[in-house]
């Protein structure tokens, strides 16, 4: 009995629960059309997408690339030294994360910085319209899973108590779910046209 128990709680209640993974089906199925629509168009206006793709910085995007997978192996170790109860550790690995995604946050705004300089507006062409929408809603997804981290980094600190290890893997859930798109964003910015 006890295993058929287990069993139903690991098909009806993953890691982080149900809510987080209905937002992150959500937000994959939106990224996922929009990048769709953005390869759509760029097979229609394809020497457009090609040359305003050719105006991309591709070194911070490859930087960025880098920070955003070694902060989502940062989290999940985090959530390692969690369930072993090791809270000072996990907050460390909180830490680790939280400084590589506000580095992300610093090269990104540099690149849009770069972009504003060049004149490169989200009216500039249906190139920029997509790479604008489609950054910009990652940043705002990076900066709320950076708020979602930062709170439980201060309560880890304050309290120095276990945190309820659900809460804390669904903040990682959706840390992993932001690098994720930016591993589907990268190579049709980046290197499909």
């Amino acid at each position: 009995m006890k295993e058929d128990e287990h069993n139903y709680r690991e098909i009806f209640y993953p890691p982080g629960g149900v809510l987080i993974w209905m937002i992150i089906f959500i937000e994959l199925t939106t990224f996922s059309l929009g990048l769709l629509a953005m390869v759509y168009y760029g097979k229609a206006e394809s020497t457009l997408f090609h040359v305003s793709c050719l105006t991309l910085n591709t070194n911070i995007a490859i930087i960025n690339t880098l920070v955003l997978l070694t902060s989502s192996y940062f989290v999940a170790t985090a959530m390692q030294y969690l369930k072993k109860e090791n809270v000072k550790k996990s907050a460390d690995y909180i830490g680790l994360t939280i400084i590589l995604g506000l580095l992300f946050v610093c090269m990104k705004s540099v690149d849009y910085y770069l972009k504003i300089q060049a004149g490169e507006f989200l009216t500039t062409n249906t190139f920029y319209t997509f790479y604008w929408i489609l950054t910009a809603f990652h940043l705002i997804h990076v900066l709320i899973g950076l708020s979602i981290l930062i709170y439980f980094y201060i309560t880890i600190r304050k309290n120095n108590t276990k945190m309820e290890f659900t809460d804390l893997m669904a903040s990682a859930a959706f840390w992993h779910m932001c690098d994720l798109i930016w591993l589907l964003l990268f190579p049709v910015l980046y290197l499909i046209f």
